[in-house]
């Protein structure tokens, strides 16, 4: 028994140590998409704007469309940014954090989004969870994105009795989720299931072939 709560503890210092790294490497990426990258293409807009070519009609045209081009170009990526560093986006709590993912989705497009946030105006927090609820919701996101072929997204989250439930459904593809548990394919599922279990939660995963997944996560709070 005492092996066994010492193999728990080991495991969750390696979790939390490995989840320590991601988040350093995410912000390390968010700052060089934000101050390099950010700054070249700002340049950039700065050179094409001092190009006086009014003579030429074809090459103006063409330097308004490049600089519309890269405008849209720094506003993704400071929006990127913000998404890759976590920590500044729960700041402004776990609601806001939600909506600033949820507004992501909506600019990738191609899905019917039904969304009911409740935690918008929550009064309490809890830093720690926060991050990592955000990083669970960005996972999910992320696998049904790479591997669902859904058209469909409903995502549902809210406070009750000092618990936030988390639920996101999509009509995509599906799978065995008992096979996938039992051969380790699903990685991407692995890794959540890990994270709501280093913040105490619980998840529960329902997905039939053809008709679709849902995933249902409860987790203590604050």
């Amino acid at each position: 028994m005492e092996k066994e709560n010492m193999r728990q503890k080991f495991e969750s210092e390696i979790l939390k140590t490995h989840i320590e790294v991601q988040e350093q490497t995410m912000q390390t990426i968010a700052t060089e998409l934000h101050d390099n990258i950010g700054q070249l293409l700002s340049l950039t807009t700065l050179t094409l704007n001092s190009i006086n070519v009014p003579e030429n009609e074809k090459a103006s045209e063409k330097i308004e469309n490049s600089l519309s081009l890269v405008n849209k170009s720094i506003k993704e990526i400071r929006e990127l940014a913000k998404i890759l560093h976590g920590e500044q986006i729960v700041e402004s709590g776990i609601g806001n954090a939600i909506e600033q993912e949820i507004n992501w989705l909506k600019r990738v497009g191609g899905y019917e989004l039904q969304v009911s946030n409740n935690l918008l105006e929550l009064s309490v927090s809890s830093p720690d969870k926060d991050l990592i609820i955000l990083r669970l919701l960005q996972e999910i996101i992320n696998n049904i994105i790479k591997h669902a072929q859904a058209t469909s997204i409903h995502i549902d989250t809210y406070l009750k009795n000092e618990t936030l439930f988390l639920t996101v459904k999509e009509n995509g593809i599906g799978f065995d989720y008992e096979a996938a548990r039992t051969k380790k394919t699903g990685i991407g599922l692995a890794s959540i299931q890990k994270r709501v279990e280093l913040i105490k939660g619980k998840i529960e995963v329902n997905s039939v072939v053809e008709k679709g997944t849902s995933i249902f996560i409860e987790i203590p709070y604050p």
